[in-house]
């Protein structure tokens, strides 16, 4: 991918055939849920991944999709804390299939249906809004690794407030 898209300040990981584009202010753990993601890629726990780029990554509309490249100053590398800038194992380009942002204002336990997606470039794509303090790894590989069901969580008949707190014994998946 060349430098050509638009450069935004984010991180990128490979989880399977789709990346996932990590965004939030500087300091918000970009680089460390990168680097978390491709740990659980090499344990099992996801698809296996592999980093597009770190700190700066390119974004390109392709047809109805965004792909996601590194800044080639910055291909390659991924900031470890503690240990500083290392060199590891990247792709050129991926196409972003989930979008995680970091230290976001409209996080919440359970959040709308419109904050769980998000318009990049004209193109909808799923999104994990995820608030500060809170480890991003378990969200992400739960969004990775589950799928969504309209029927798991319903109304217990027991339960006066009403208010759809109760799981289901049974949960059914799409």
């Amino acid at each position: 991918m060349s430098d050509g898209g638009p450069s935004i300040h984010a991180s990128a990981v490979k989880v399977g055939n789709l990346a996932v584009l990590i965004r939030g202010p500087s300091g918000s753990g970009k680089s460390r849920l990168a680097f978390d993601l491709i740990m659980a890629g090499r344990a099992g726990v996801v698809e296996r991944a592999v980093l597009v780029g770190d700190d700066r990554v390119h974004l390109a509309t392709v047809g109805d999709e965004i792909e996601v490249g590194p800044a080639q100053p910055l291909a390659g590398l991924i900031e470890i804390r503690g240990l500083g800038i290392r060199r590891c194992d990247f792709v050129e380009r991926a196409t972003v299939g989930l979008v995680v942002d970091l230290d976001a204002a409209d996080a919440e336990r359970l959040p709308a249906a419109e904050s769980l997606k998000i318009c990049i470039l004209g193109v909808e794509i799923p999104r994990i809004p995820i608030g500060r303090g809170y480890s991003p790894l378990p969200l992400v590989v739960a969004a990775l690794t589950t799928t969504k069901s309209s029927s798991s969580v319903n109304p217990s008949g027991d339960c006066l407030k009403g208010n759809g707190n109760h799981m289901n014994p049974t949960i059914a998946t799409e």
